[in-house]
């Protein structure tokens, strides 16, 4: 599938213009960047979804703009929550030659020791900022967690000599843990929580017949 996006040039139009642009399926955006002043663009909202599943959240894709085909990322978006349409993208141009800083989805591999032994994987955070160039960017920062013990936990600097890609966040920074297994009072007590906000509350000013 191809990962190069057609756009149209816009100029600054009124909110009721850039409504009717969305209700035919574009996306108002803007490009800027590298060689790129910024410029107001539209995109057609299909064609960037169906290449987004191709090149990633963070991916390179090319956007041809007049005559010019540049090489882009996503660099941020707006999306209407009800509709789950994407209501504005800002495309930045990069040089391909140049690290970016991005952020990335962790994937926790494998099945931990600790796992086994009846403990609750805890991931306390889901991205990690690492600096990569274009061509580089993974679409997931892949932990191997096999070895880890109720317990225990990995946090970027068990890892940062290890990892082949230049990792931003800090030392501190906790990808995983593994926790020990409830006990029955911990699991009886959650129970009664569930009962108390499950139980049919009393109505107000409503009063028992004498």
């Amino acid at each position: 599938m191809s990962t190069t996006i057609q756009s149209e040039l816009r100029v600054a139009e009124k909110q009721s213009t850039l409504t009717e642009l969305r209700n035919k399926g574009f996306v108002p955006s803007v490009v800027y960047g590298y060689n790129t002043e910024a410029t107001s663009i539209s995109v057609n909202e299909r064609d960037l979804i169906k290449t987004l599943r191709v090149t990633g959240r963070n991916g390179v894709m090319q956007l041809l703009v007049g005559e010019d085909k540049l090489n882009v990322v996503l660099n941020d978006y707006q999306a209407d929550a009800l509709k789950g349409t994407i209501t504005h993208a800002d495309f930045l141009e990069i040089d391909m030659a140049e690290k970016l800083e991005v952020s990335v989805q962790i994937n926790l591999v494998g099945e931990s020791v600790g796992e086994k032994d009846g403990g609750i994987v805890q991931q306390p955070n889901w991205e990690i900022d690492i600096k990569v160039k274009p061509s580089d960017i993974p679409e997931t920062f892949d932990i191997d967690i096999t070895e880890l013990n109720i317990g225990e936990t990995i946090t970027v600097a068990d890892i940062r000599e290890k990892s082949k890609y230049e990792i931003l966040s800090e030392d501190d920074f906790a990808l995983v843990t593994i926790t020990a297994p409830r006990s029955e009072e911990e699991l009886e007590a959650l129970d009664e929580v569930s009962e108390d906000v499950s139980a049919e509350p009393e109505v107000i000013g409503e009063k028992e017949e004498e």
